[in-house]
């Protein structure tokens, strides 16, 4: 059933989340935008390119919990974790979610649920196992790197790199990157402070390099989980901004674990 387009005199509230830090300007903003029923897709699209942001998350209450859906600035997405955690955020802040109880979100990955643990918001996701590839030619030459490791996803190319320092030295070239026919490229490898660190470059998503990429560590923590001998580890996505992701592997799910912190509230003038 197609959504609404508001009108001039609408206002809709939308709030912007620092995701993954417990600091303003750190970790990854979402934009939330939570209203009474379904809103019309280009309108939304159009918001989330107005926004600029690498993703804008919109909300409406459906069958207990909320319908969730994901727009970076050029195209939505199926899975997105910081505008999720983002998104439970403001739930709790604004009482729409009572403290305690867990938010419940219907997506195109199916049910996503995310729980208060402390100061620390915990996310249940699917895991997103890689298989081994064959890289093309174009992402060695974009990333300009010797690979320990390429795989692929139902979403992206997952690449380790030999240590920290080349991973966080990396440069790459967008615009090749752009000629990939996946959702984006994420880099990683064992860290110094950390378990593991990564970063996520999705410029055919409209996002050059991603700040924090919740949906990214679906793939990281079975990927890492048997190389390190542990289930639980500490991850930190090594972008400008920066920020540390918690996360459990737990069979055929991730758990995701990080804190967010809101920085703007105000409204659409549809």
């Amino acid at each position: 059933m197609p959504g609404t387009v508001p009108t001039r005199a609408s206002r809709i509230p939308i709030l912007q989340v620092d995701a993954f830090t417990d600091a303003p300007f750190r970790g990854n903003p979402a934009a939330v935008c939570i209203t009474a029923g379904p809103l019309d897709a280009e309108w939304m699209q159009n918001v989330a390119a107005e926004m600029n942001l690498s993703e804008t998350a919109f909300l409406h209450p459906q069958d207990g919990g909320y319908a969730l859906r994901w727009f970076t600035p050029a195209i939505e997405v199926a899975l997105c974790g910081h505008a999720t955690l983002a998104s439970a955020h403001v739930l709790w802040q604004k009482g729409y979610v009572q403290p305690g109880e867990p938010a419940r979100f219907h997506t195109q990955s199916g049910m996503l649920t995310a729980e208060q643990a402390g100061d620390w918001i915990e996310l249940n996701f699917p895991a997103t196992r890689e298989e081994p590839a064959d890289p093309p030619g174009n992402l060695l030459e974009a990333l300009a790197v010797q690979p320990v490791y390429v795989g692929r996803n139902k979403f992206d190319y997952l690449v380790e790199v030999e240590s920290e320092e080349v991973l966080r030295a990396m440069r790459p070239d967008h615009g090749l990157l752009r000629q990939l026919p996946v959702r984006g490229v994420i880099v990683t490898s064992r860290g110094r402070e950390y378990d593991f660190v990564s970063r996520f470059f999705a410029p055919g998503s409209g996002v050059d390099e991603d700040p924090v990429t919740g949906s990214a560590h679906c793939a990281l923590t079975p990927y890492w989980a048997p190389r390190l001998g542990k289930t639980e580890m500490r991850a930190f996505q090594a972008s400008r901004r920066g920020g540390e992701v918690r996360v459990r592997l737990d069979g055929d799910r991730v758990r995701l674990i990080g804190q967010a912190v809101t920085v703007l509230e105000g409204e659409l003038l549809a």
